[in-house]
Formats: structure tokens, C-alpha cells, sequence
């Protein structure tokens, strides 16, 4: 299939450039994938949506800072001498780093911005508070599609020091600096501390409250949590114009004895598995791609879904509206239908739903 068959126009005001004021005040398109037709209704609704015997499936990783923002002061001493000073001073220019992936203690993938300029052998230093050591990183290789390899100095305090000097890795089509707010916000409220890692929210879980949850359990309705560390995979574009022969960068995900006897149970008494949001999705199919059910334990989700697949552990979807030409949108429309995906997409923007991260969601059953 070719990359423009993902494709879809969206009027650039229906971007959600800030949350709701209240999480469970965002809207739900219910898609009956069966019947292929559309309803509007709102996200308070969904526990009332279901039948109440469904398992569902929540992402509790946790955002962390991971946007920077510093300066370029210098090169490795190895390459000063081929270096005048007239291009070293060119080098203090500010740098945007979002952090992807701690590959070690102290050693981190990032996409770094713009970073054409920056070499490997280059400093970077990070504004800290006042009466704080300051946190700088050396370029120490490069990668695919902008990436570069950082080493922190020192390395022993690289999240501590994320969580004074960080910014929110809000998406760049939210065209705004981070607020305070966005700290709370673009966090989902089962994120635990003890799962953070992720440089960018399992949206789909931003809309639930405590309220929603309660209700949910009160219908009789399991939830469980599993881990997928969201990274480069889950918002990397497609380079490629055959969409099949596109690669997923590899997230880990964990998913808990408890969590998988939960499933298999739902799955053995027919009970539907209700995913909520593709990060999800895509840990519990990458986990049963090999043996058809899902094991616990740790392992890399780098299955791209798209057209074709037989998802073997899905049986409902709760996600967010996604970016064209995006993986996440093939993903969806590889669970519903291309055509039907993109007939609920015109379907909510004609009916002025919000997109994206900060915006309504779809319920695909």
C-alpha cells in the first residue's frame, strides 16, 4: 500500500493546542466496525458504552522531561586544533535535544535539533537552576534519520537533573511553549513513578479520571496495566512509500504474571480485550506474535501493524484521532478498515472533534 492512501485533510484549527479543562469532558466517536457506522457521544459515556464483562488494558508508563534546551559551546579537544576560534564562538548557538531512549546510565539516543550542525566530538551545555552543578553531554556518535548518541556529565544524575531543567515533550503540532500545567496534564492518572521513561503520553489514556475508572469497575469491568515505554517507535514518520516495507524502532514493554493470566482468562471465557490507546495495542500483539497468546515478561515491541494483520489478543480499541501518514493511523485502519477509518475521520471533522494528543478520542468495537 502507498503512503498516500493514509492520507486525510484537517483544517489546522481542530488541533488541540491545550486539554480540556476537565480530562473525562473530551468526546467519543463509537465506531461499530460491524455495522460500519458512526456515533457521537461524550468520553463520561464509555462506561455506560460497554457490556461490562470486557478486560481493559491501560499503558501506566510515565512521561518524563525529556525536551532541553542548550547551548553548543565547543568541540572535543581531539578536533579544537582543526578548528579556528572564530568557529568555535559560532558553535554557542542554542540546540533542542528531545531524549528517545536511555540506552545506559548516562548514555542517551536523542534527536537533536538542528542537527545537521552538531558533530560528534561537540559539548552541550544545559541551563540549571542557580547554586546547581550544571548538566552538560558530549556528542559521542550519530545515527539514522537525525540521531545522536549523548554522554551526560555527570551521569549519575541525569533524571534528577531532568526533572529541574526538562521541559514536557509536548509534539510539535502543539505550537506553544509547555506550560506548568502540562506537567499534570500530559500524564495520564496511572502513570507510575516507578515506570518512567516514556518521551511522549499513551494519549489515549489522558482523557480517564479516578471518576471514569470507579464507574468502570461498578459495571464490573476488569483493568489491568502493562508497560510500553513510549520512545522514537511510536512517533517516528513513515520514510518509506511502500508502507509495508516501513520499520518500527523497538520500545520495551512489560507485562505482569497478573496481567497476562488476566488476559488469557478474558480470552478463554470470550470476553472482549479492550486496548486502550496503540501503545497497547502494539505490546500485546508484539507479545503474542509468536506463540498466539501472551506471555508475561519483558521484550522489545517492534511489530509494525498495518493492512493484513491477524491480531490475535485485541478485540476493542479506545485510541486517540492520529496524524496522517503516521504509523498510528495505518495501525488503526489495519483494525477497522482504511476506508472506514478515514469516512469516522471525515466524519469528525466535519463535526469539529479535536485532534491529536490533546484532543476527542474514538471507541472502535
Amino acid at each position: 500500500m502507498h503512503l498516500t492512501d493514509f492520507d486525510y485533510r484537517l483544517p489546522e484549527e481542530l488541533i488541540a493546542q491545550h486539554p480540556l479543562p476537565e480530562r473525562d469532558a473530551s468526546r467519543l466517536l463509537l465506531l461499530e466496525r460491524a455495522r460500519a457506522s458512526f456515533q457521537d457521544h461524550q468520553f463520561r459515556e464509555l462506561p455506560d458504552l460497554l457490556q461490562g464483562d470486557e478486560l481493559l488494558v491501560v499503558n501506566n508508563t510515565q512521561v518524563i522531561p525529556a525536551r532541553l534546551f542548550g547551548r553548543r559551546v565547543g568541540i572535543h579537544a581531539e578536533a579544537v586544533g582543526r578548528r579556528s576560534r572564530a568557529r568555535r564562538e559560532h558553535l554557542k548557538a542554542q540546540i533542542e535535544v528531545l531524549l528517545t531512549r536511555e540506552v545506559e546510565p548516562g548514555l542517551w539516543e536523542a534527536l537533536v535539533r538542528p542537527g545537521r550542525k552538531v558533530r560528534t566530538g561537540e559539548r552541550l551545555v544545559f541551563d540549571t537552576p542557580a547554586g546547581t552543578a550544571p548538566l552538560e553531554a558530549e556528542v559521542v556518535g550519530r545515527g539514522d534519520y537525525g540521531l545522536r548518541q549523548l554522554r551526560f556529565h555527570p551521569t549519575d544524575n541525569v533524571r534528577a537533573a531532568l526533572e529541574q531543567v526538562g521541559h514536557v515533550p509536548l509534539p510539535p503540532y502543539i505550537r506553544r511553549p509547555d506550560e506548568a500545567s502540562d506537567r499534570e496534564r500530559y500524564q495520564t492518572v496511572f502513570a507510575r513513578p516507578e515506570q518512567a521513561g516514556a518521551v511522549a503520553a499513551p494519549t489515549a489514556g489522558l482523557h480517564f479520571t479516578p471518576r471514569i475508572l470507579e464507574a468502570l469497575r461498578a459495571r464490573g469491568i476488569e483493568i489491568v496495566e502493562i508497560t510500553l515505554t513510549v520512545g522514537l517507535g511510536t512517533f517516528q514518520p513513515i520514510h518509506a512509500d511502500q508502507v509495508e516495507r516501513h520499520r518500527m524502532q523497538p520500545e520495551p514493554y512489560e507485562i505482569s504474571p497478573a496481567a497476562a493470566a488476566a488476559m488469557e482468562a478474558a480470552r478463554s471465557a470470550g470476553r472482549p480485550i479492550l486496548a486502550v490507546g496503540t501503545t497497547v495495542v502494539r505490546a500485546l500483539e508484539s507479545a503474542a506474535a509468536r506463540e498466539g497468546y501472551v506471555r508475561a515478561g519483558a521484550g522489545q515491541a517492534d511489530l509494525f501493524i498495518h493492512p493484513g494483520h491477524r491480531f490475535r489478543v485485541v478485540n476493542q480499541l479506545l485510541t486517540n484521532f492520529h496524524l496522517p501518514r503516521s504509523s498510528l493511523l495505518v495501525l488503526v485502519s489495519a483494525f477497522a478498515g482504511r476506508e472506514l477509518i478515514l469516512r469516522a475521520y471525515e466524519h469528525a471533522v466535519r463535526e469539529r472533534y479535536r485532534f491529536y494528543s490533546y484532543g476527542d478520542c474514538m471507541l472502535l468495537r
